[in-house]
């Protein structure tokens, strides 16, 4: 299996974004589905934020793994990945001068992409943030970033959440990171073709990535394509698979029956949400 250059990575990722094609994003968590990916001719991989605390701490997506733990996994896919990974970085990990850092370290792990929210993080402890920086903020984000690469080739793809936007909003925002030099726009939330539509006639000449976590109103990889969408993230079905096979794998070697329980039921019972669940009632005063 051929290894490309990181550089050679990052212009094929740029080939994609300047395509006209739509592409689904391989959902990769370690060296090897990374290397599997490839092997299947997938055109892009996708580490995910949520996926990297899973793998590296067992624990829930709360805003825990840091910078370091979360540039380990994505280096040690970068030194046998055959495909363009992107790297979900979050917030970047803090403020804009957090940002240049992130990118400074995801640029060193050979990445060839990154997104970089502009939710407020970390959020209210047990609850998914809804709440969105200001936009002066963002943009501020995404200009340090821009800075920061050294590899002109890189791409710095800025991610907003159109769920918690008016329509009006999430094209302002687009717009504004456009402007601001982000190589294509990353959005969450997007609830049908419709929706969409609303949004990207305003945006004619903007790559588009949109992480859909397998919406069925959102699975015309032609249409999508029509509308801008370059890359597709329908969410990280490997990684949760692969949690579901180790569990059945091992129950059947220790002799214990099968189980119904599923992918989901599992993050549940063997990630460290019960730990955080008590330590933020009684450090927190959390009452959930």
């Amino acid at each position: 299996m051929t290894i490309a250059s990181q550089h050679d990575l990052r212009r094929q990722f740029r080939a994609l974004l300047e395509s006209r094609a739509c592409y689904d994003a391989a959902s990769v968590f370690d060296p090897m589905s990374a290397r599997i990916a490839g092997d299947l001719n997938f055109e892009v991989g996708i580490l995910g934020g949520s996926v990297a605390a899973l793998q590296v701490l067992a624990a829930p997506d709360y805003a825990l793994i840091t910078l370091s733990e979360f540039v380990e996994q994505a280096t040690r896919i970068g030194r046998v990945a055959s495909l363009p990974i992107i790297a979900d970085a979050d917030h970047g990990y803090g403020n804009a001068i957090n940002a240049m850092r992130t990118v400074a370290e995801l640029e060193r792990a050979g990445v060839a992409a990154l997104t970089l929210e502009d939710t407020l993080l970390p959020p209210k402890y047990g609850h998914k943030t809804t709440d969105l920086i200001p936009l002066d903020e963002a943009v501020g984000k995404i200009r340090a970033a821009l800075e920061a690469r050294i590899d002109p080739q890189m791409s710095i793809i800025a991610r907003t959440n159109a769920e918690q936007l008016t329509i009006e909003e999430t094209i302002e925002r687009a717009k504004a990171y456009q402007a601001a030099g982000a190589d294509g726009i990353c959005m969450i939330g997007i609830k049908d073709f419709e929706h969409l539509e609303a949004i990207t006639r305003h945006l004619p000449d903007t790559p588009l990535m949109l992480i859909t976590y397998g919406n069925p109103k959102l699975r015309d990889m032609a249409r999508l394509a029509e509308n801008g969408v370059r890359i597709v993230v329908n969410g990280h079905a490997a990684y949760f698979a692969a949690i579901k096979a180790t569990y059945d794998c091992l129950r059947e070697q220790r002799g214990v029956g099968p189980s119904d329980l599923n992918a989901k039921e599992l993050c549940t019972k063997y990630s460290t949400l019960d730990e955080y669940r008590v330590w933020a009632r009684e450090f927190m005063n959390v009452q959930e």
